[in-house]
């Protein structure tokens, strides 16, 4: 599972940054981001400390910063934000005693989500919502109905795609648990997004012989 994440993060952003019109290196990234969020939620069930947990996401989350505005978006936060402020959401609505207390909080986050330049924005975090409170037998018709809908909101034809590794985890189980046998070290897997950003970056620089400027203003959604 992991190999299979961080495998189609990197072809999905080789793609994007060197070959912008072949869109299918973007169709394979695509398998990368739902894996990122099942991950999230499974943590978030495992940890022995949730804060802690959370802590690391922020961590990563600020290294990889930089080396996101350089490579992918000069003027947007990075992933690891979505990723952090969905299991943030997570935590709070795990501790209601009902989920129908919980819409205003979600309500919040997809506005501020939704208003800062956040990567993928409001999705992120329905999809992670999804991971962790839609059962088994629903969780590839709530994805998809997810993915309908951003298909004619956003014309977001391309994240169809992302429904593959939730026919895995919903329909082939068996498979699944042999793609997550094969785990690489924790501090590779926590590493590995913000330093393949910032090689990413670095060749970007040396190849086109231009470096981006860091729109803070943007950021800000001034």
């Amino acid at each position: 599972m992991q190999i299979l994440a961080m495998l189609t993060m990197l072809i999905d952003h080789i793609g994007y940054i060197f070959f912008p019109e072949d869109i299918a290196w973007r169709y394979v990234g695509r398998i990368a981001f739902p894996i990122y969020c099942y991950g999230l939620v499974q943590g978030h069930i495992h940890t022995s400390s949730r804060p802690k947990y959370l802590f690391r996401l922020l961590i990563i989350a600020i290294i990889a910063q930089i080396p996101y505005n350089l490579a992918i978006n000069p003027g947007g936060w990075n992933v690891v934000f979505t990723l952090l402020l969905s299991g943030i959401v997570v935590v709070v609505l795990d501790k209601l005693p009902t989920l129908w207390l919980g819409i205003p909080v979600v309500i919040a986050a997809i506005a501020l989500m939704d208003y800062f330049p956040i990567d993928y924005n409001a999705y992120g975090l329905l999809l992670v919502l999804i991971f962790r409170y839609t059962r088994s037998y629903w969780l590839v018709m709530a994805h998809l109905a997810l993915n309908l809908f951003y298909m004619f909101y956003n014309y977001w034809v391309v994240q169809m795609l992302s429904i593959l590794p939730t026919l895995l985890i919903a329909l082939i189980p068996a498979l699944w648990g042999y793609l997550e046998r094969h785990r690489v070290k924790r501090w590779v897997w926590w590493s590995f997004y913000p330093a393949h950003l910032l090689i990413l970056a670095v060749l970007k620089g040396l190849i086109y012989n231009e470096w981006v400027s860091i729109e803070w203003r943007s950021l800000l959604n001034l």
